[in-house]
């Protein structure tokens, strides 16, 4: 059993407990609140004048699938031959032994969804994992979480070296729908079959995997920067009645309206770049802020390894430099991914029940540069401690 005490925690689920404390058993929060009494063997840890979070989550990286300095042997994301690839399962490519993992928790990072890049239309399975351990299959919080497809610039670029279809958006959009109405018409076949295995369709491992997103077990995690993609991609997915979050939407902040009228989230990021190819001419860090405002859910992101994933707390604190709420910028990359991507019932916040992801600071991450981890604990197991 572990107990934290005396720390100002940020539950991300009500007000602010200054000096209170968290009970830990088995990996999830048992108590919250003030003057909890533990077991005399419980380990304790003071959290006085520390800010207590619930650990950090980025909802689009390709933490483990593009390994930190290494070149064609580590790059595992994209399958550059077909562009219609959604059979493929991210977990089957993550390598936990990657240095970015370490970076992660040790920078409060404990989830991240990850998942295939964008330069096929429709790229494969994303998953939502923890970042400490060994074994993906033990790491696993969600999987599948979605369904990466791309738009824009990526697909166009990719397959015109090829000299081969998608070399437009007009393209890129046919592609996707083409595949979805196969996988339809896979799925109507199957169900009308009724278990008949002589009216069966032939077995088609891409149909199946469609399927799900048919079914809306999972939604389409759509990459679109540019306004014009970001309503191609709302377009499809009203046309199959599907679940879609919009990632990356650099150019959200342009169509803040019509975005708040279609009700859908947003993964916003990665910001901390440069404008390096033609549709991130509007990259800001005001498009968080001005979607939030108007009452749209947004998860801020890095991208990892665009940007390094350490450096997800630095992209809200400039989120709030460039006009958003600080609190709501601690929600981008707490509960709001959270309930995005479907995981907030064991991590986001810090409620009893939920899994015991739980970061300590010794200032607040996102104001002060200066600011360390102190704690971070993952599943009520301490993985990185700068208490010395």
């Amino acid at each position: 059993m572990l107990l934290i005490k005396n720390g100002n925690i940020y539950t991300m689920a009500g007000e602010v407990i200054e000096n209170g404390s968290i009970l830990i058993d088995n990996g999830k929060i048992v108590e919250v609140g003030k003057d909890l009494v533990a077991p005399l063997d419980a380990e304790v840890i003071d959290a006085s004048r520390r800010m207590v979070l619930p650990g950090f989550i980025d909802g689009h990286t390709h933490l483990g699938m593009w390994e930190e300095g290494i070149g064609f042997e580590g790059s595992d994301g994209n399958e550059m031959v077909d562009p219609v690839t959604p059979h493929l399962r991210a977990i089957d490519a993550i390598n936990p032994m990657d240095e970015g993992f370490e970076d992660a928790y040790k920078a409060g990072i404990t989830s991240v969804v990850t998942g295939p890049g964008s330069a096929n239309v429709i790229g494969g399975f994303a998953t939502a994992i923890k970042t400490y351990g060994k074994r993906i299959d033990d790491m696993i919080i969600k999987d599948p979480v979605a369904m990466k497809i791309a738009f824009g610039e990526n697909p166009k670029r990719v397959y015109n070296s090829q000299n081969k279809s998608p070399m437009t958006r007009m393209a890129t959009a046919a592609i996707l729908r083409e595949n979805l109405f196969k996988a339809k018409a896979y799925l109507e076949k199957k169900e009308s079959a009724k278990g008949d295995i002589s009216k069966m369709p032939e077995f088609n491992l891409k149909m199946e995997a469609l399927a799900m997103v048919l079914k809306k077990e999972i939604p389409l995690k759509a990459h679109a920067h540019r306004a014009d993609d970001i309503f191609t991609a709302l377009r499809i997915a009203k046309e199959f009645e599907l679940d879609i979050t919009l990632d990356h939407c650099t150019e959200g902040h342009l169509i803040a309206d019509y975005l708040a009228e279609e009700g859908k989230a947003a993964f916003v990021g990665p910001t901390l770049s440069n404008r390096s190819k033609v549709e991130l001419r509007n990259l800001s860090f005001e498009t968080p802020g001005i979607l939030n405002k108007k009452g749209i859910k947004i998860g801020i992101i890095t991208d990892a390894p665009v940007i390094p994933i350490q450096y997800l707390p630095i992209c809200a604190g400039l989120a709030v430099k460039s006009g958003m709420d600080e609190m709501e910028a601690l929600k981008a990359i707490t509960i709001y991914p959270a309930e995005i991507v479907g995981i907030a019932d064991r991590v986001g916040s810090i409620e009893v029940g939920k899994d015991a992801d739980i970061v300590i600071f010794d200032g607040n991450p996102i104001k002060d540069l200066e600011c360390k981890t102190y704690v971070t604990i993952i599943n009520g197991e301490v993985v990185y401690c700068n208490c010395c």
